[in-house]
């Protein structure tokens, strides 16, 4: 029996789903009450999403390692020209290690759609809070890693359901 179907039957997928999800919602709400996503978290789940990819699946370990690499590599350049352009910080590199994470967990084919998913959450709560009369100014922060964290457990758990693979 291949490595896939021994963690497959032996529940191996669940526990890592769990796992995930457990991680997501600890990282989604320290981001949320300190502007803070901490490597103590969002590194070792950049590993465990490579080690799920290698035993377990839904992508091949090839597709996960450039997800990881490419989903830092993305925010972490937007925060670099971001820091450049406008002088002061606007997106941290926590965000970038999360995305890496997800690239890792779903493959670099899924990042578009955590990107896509995370970015009209964060919309949808800009606009939740204009209706309740807050009206946000440039100045203003608002914590990402929650709207990523949001996305990526939706399309964790959903993703190949509508999209098929990534």
């Amino acid at each position: 029996m291949p490595p896939n179907q021994v963690w497959r039957w032996a529940g191996g997928y669940h526990l890592a789903t769990l796992f995930l999800g457990l991680i997501l919602l600890t990282l989604a709400v320290i981001d949320a009450r300190h502007f803070f996503l901490p490597d103590l978290l969002t590194l070792p789940l950049i590993l465990m999403g490579l080690f799920v990819a290698a035993f377990i699946g839904p992508v091949d370990l090839l597709s996960a390692a450039l997800g990881a690499m490419v989903g830092y590599g993305l925010l972490a350049g937007i925060a670099f020209a971001y820091r450049h352009l406008r002088g002061r910080e606007g997106l941290g590199l926590g965000d970038a290690k999360l995305l890496a994470a997800a690239g890792a967990w779903m493959g670099w084919q899924a990042l578009p759609y955590v990107l896509l998913l995370a970015s009209l959450s964060g919309l949808f709560y800009v606009l939740g809070q204009r209706l309740r009369g807050h009206h946000l100014g440039a100045g203003d922060a608002i914590p990402f890693g929650p709207f990523i964290a949001l996305s990526f457990w939706l399309l964790w758990l959903y993703g190949q359901r509508f999209f098929g693979g990534f």
